[in-house]
């Protein structure tokens, strides 16, 4: 009898230590083109941005955080699923503008796990809020990949007005299951209604949104008043371009706000980033220090403002090792009581070791990108970048940040070697799901020979509201 009364306390014990240590939310805010250089974490001085400047210094940024591809559709698909895109065929923006290919074909194949389809199974509640990019036929819809709830479009952009302003052929119909869903005001804020919405009726469970921004993606669309505090600057695009990043910003410290609020700010793993570099010529982003643009594999395409904030276990501070945005599903999965397993075949891997100093090292050796005419792998601190018209260009990113010397003539055997790894991970891909139009191709290797703004712009006197 004695020991019987001792089992079930222990038993009792166990299970209300267990209650206590409650799962952790997951939250990934992702930007839409924005560019590396125009946050004030990343030394922005044009542009304003305190609370997402708020939710870094509480916690881990990244200095070297990159994504898997320089363009929206397939960065998404490796975020979504940690493993890179190109190895199930996603190489490509899902736009269907080629009649030879079917468009059952045009989106993450239904073999492939996502992440929400990981947490889902792991007792989550997953919503996605806004853009989703991963396919448009019925099998790729986001409530049959994982979330339960979605408030948003399946397509890759969206007008932020009601009516259309510019001309944009963007379309304005809202999804939503759970609810008729509200006319547009500033599609920004919409946005953030639903996220501040969605933690609020999930507080008491585990869940993991997903708030998928569009901002500041084109169309460039603005309010009066939150243009009115950009004034300073005199180009329309660049002033419409910071404005809408305040709104972004305003959004990002609601959602942080209500977290707080409903008490679970403490147990909940945030993470800002970026899908791609800022497109300079078409949205006036500033990606400097770096080169590059999106749609390209020089550091200003592909490496993004990346942020991590878990306050019961991450000390705030910086990271300078080079991680990935195919490193969230794993680590997200261990946190949230789960296992990644050999036959998962995952690119990413658990970043949480290294972030607390549990391991050591570099969390990738090597990293490699391949994007319609162009390739790319990074190992230690070279990066090389194979092209269609050239020879390969080589960088030591440790001391040449911005690009700005091609060393691969000195260190030609380095190049030998770098191209036959990338060569042989790129033949043992399998076969691309389709092609974007070949105008892109010709565009792409054009903007490789573009002189990029490396220096900040100065600051000045924003009006305050």
């Amino acid at each position: 009898m004695k020991k019987w009364i001792i089992s079930f306390m222990l038993c009792v014990s166990t299970l209300s230590y267990a209650q206590k240590e409650k799962k952790p939310n997951f939250i990934i805010i992702l930007a839409d083109d924005l560019g590396y250089g125009d946050v004030g974490f990343n030394g922005s001085k044009q542009i304003k941005t305190p609370e997402i400047d708020a939710l870094a210094k509480q916690g881990v940024q990244f200095t070297q955080g990159y994504v898997s591809a320089p363009v929206c559709g397939p960065s998404r698909a490796g975020l979504m699923t940690g493993r890179n895109q190109v190895s199930f065929g996603f190489d490509n923006n899902p736009i269907v503008d080629l009649p030879q290919f079917d468009h059952n074909y045009i989106g993450v194949p239904v073999e492939e796990t996502t992440l929400a389809d990981r947490l889902a199974e792991l007792g989550y509640v997953n919503g996605l809020v806004g853009k989703w990019h991963l396919g448009e036929a019925d099998q790729f819809h986001p409530l049959k990949r994982g979330f339960h709830e979605f408030w948003g479009y399946l397509g890759g952009g969206h007008n932020y007005f009601p009516n259309k302003t510019d001309g944009s052929h963007y379309p304005n119909k809202i999804e939503c299951n759970y609810k008729e869903p509200q006319p547009i005001t500033y599609i920004t804020d919409d946005k953030g209604d639903e996220c501040v919405d969605f933690i609020k009726r999930h507080n008491d469970e585990p869940f993991f949104l997903f708030a998928s921004f569009n901002a500041p993606h084109a169309p460039l669309q603005a309010t009066e008043e939150d243009l009115a505090l950009y004034s300073h600057i005199k180009e329309r695009k660049r002033r419409t371009y910071a404005a809408m990043i305040h709104r972004l910003d305003v959004n990002v410290g609601r959602i942080m706000k209500t977290l707080k609020d409903q008490k679970i700010d403490d147990n909940t793993v945030v993470v800002f980033l970026s899908d791609n570099g800022g497109p300079c010529d078409h949205n006036a982003s500033i990606n400097a220090p770096l080169n590059g643009q999106k749609g390209i594999l020089l550091e200003g395409g592909i490496r993004v403002p990346f942020v991590i904030s878990y306050p019961k276990h991450l000390k705030k501070g910086t990271f300078d090792k080079a991680i990935t945005s195919l490193d969230l599903t794993p680590t997200f999965v261990k946190l949230a009581g789960g296992e990644v397993k050999e036959n998962d075949k995952l690119d990413g891997v658990d970043i949480m070791p290294y972030l607390l100093k549990e391991k050591e090292g570099d969390p990738h050796e090597t990293m490699m990108w391949r994007f319609t005419i162009s390739a790319g792998i990074r190992k230690g601190n070279w990066k090389l970048i194979r092209l269609p018209d050239r020879l390969p260009m080589l960088f030591n990113l440790d001391n040449d940040i911005s690009e700005q010397h091609d060393v691969a003539s000195e260190h030609q055997d380095l190049v030998i070697e770098m191209l036959k790894q990338l060569g042989q991970w790129d033949i043992t891909r399998p076969q691309v799901l389709y092609l974007e139009g070949s105008r892109w191709r010709k565009n792409q290797v054009e903007l490789y020979d573009v002189e990029y703004q490396l220096e900040q712009p100065e600051a000045a006197k924003r009006k305050s509201k």
